[in-house]
């Protein structure tokens, strides 16, 4: 099952499911549920499973219907029907956005060249030696905890952008990286007991540019805007999930990553050890909150390229079988961020 949120633009904002290439909107026949949020708590006040919590709201109603298809393709804001990010919370800040590097197989030659290694057959920096502890501890049996993965915060509702939407270029930005990657869902029941959504398409939109500088700069270069959709995807299915990037300029294809292996087939860490590690901080147990994990990727554009992303650029996250592509495009940020920010007294 796939769950979205999209807007109508003259009724608000609506919750639905897809079906045989339309979205079943939800919201026509529970007028209180306009958000997967909503959804969840319903399915947790109810003791039911999410997927069960929709076939109750759906038996013996005739919901309305949209084609997929056009809400794919509309502009966020626009006069017609629109996505938007696939969950999200009534309270911004208290959806925890962050994510694990160097957890694929093939993640750690572009993160170790970055950060100054050179070909060898020892690991040389710290992203190196970290990816071999994620190779050695990373998949622990039964109740034994294994070594914890790199673990980095990107922000809070406030960054968080759905399909087709603008990924800024901030002021005092060296550049964008984009990231193709799936994202762990996830929300804390009543009890505080982390609870998995689902997986999502995500665009981890980075700086790798001030990363490289020095490798103590990956924090800041993290926070940014960053995407998911168009999609939930609810499922326990997290083995192989193949992925796609390329990048298009005024029509005109300037990145293609090739294919992209994700799912815990292609990991050093196991989901459940990435889970237990970002879990196990009480702080990350809030009952009601949102937590939306990026889980990743194999390959970076940044290593290889000779340009920079510009306004206008088009990125394209695809990944068959699973959803529909994540597309954005790229904008200037606002001009002001360029200048210092100076603190006022109250």
């Amino acid at each position: 099952m796939q769950l979205v949120q999209f807007v109508l633009p003259s009724n608000g904002r609506r919750v639905g499911y897809i079906r045989d290439g339309g979205v079943i909107d939800l919201t026509s026949v529970a007028a209180d549920c306009r958000t997967v949020y909503d959804l969840i708590q319903r399915a947790i006040t109810q003791n039911l499973r999410l997927g069960d919590v929709v076939q109750k709201l759906t038996t013996g109603n005739q919901p309305d219907t949209y084609a997929y298809a056009n809400l794919l393709k509309a502009i966020p804001g626009g006069p017609d029907p629109y996505l938007i990010a696939p969950i999200d919370h009534p309270e911004p800040a208290r959806l925890l956005i962050s994510g694990t590097g160097l957890s694929h197989l093939g993640s750690v030659q572009s993160r170790d060249q970055m950060h100054g290694g050179a070909a060898t057959t020892e690991p040389q920096t710290d992203s190196a030696r970290m990816f071999a502890m994620g190779l050695q501890g990373g998949r622990p049996q039964g109740d034994q905890r294994g070594v914890a993965p790199e673990w980095f915060y990107k922000g809070n509702g406030y960054n968080l952008l759905g399909p087709l939407a603008e990924l800024d270029l901030p002021a005092y930005a060296l550049d964008g990286g984009e990231e193709p990657e799936i994202v762990g869902c996830y929300i804390m029941d009543p009890a505080g007991q982390p609870r998995r959504i689902g997986f999502a398409l995500g665009n981890e939109w980075s700086d790798h540019a001030t990363e490289k500088i020095n490798y103590l700069y990956l924090a800041p270069s993290k926070l940014r805007v960053c995407a998911i959709g168009p999609s939930i995807q609810v499922t326990e299915d997290f083995s192989d999930i193949r992925l796609r990037c390329s990048v298009t300029r005024e029509g005109l294809q300037i990145y293609d990553s090739g294919e992209l292996l994700s799912g815990e087939e292609h990991m050093c860490h196991s989901l459940q050890n990435i889970e237990d590690h970002h879990f196990k901080y009480a702080q990350h147990r809030h009952p009601g909150d949102i937590h939306l994990h990026f889980f990743g990727t194999s390959k970076l554009s940044f290593g290889t390229r000779t340009w920079k992303y510009e306004a206008g650029d088009r990125i394209e996250i695809s990944a068959p079988g699973f959803s529909e592509p994540l597309v954005n495009t790229v904008t200037v940020g606002n001009e002001l961020e360029g200048m210092p920010i100076r603190v006022m007294p109250i």
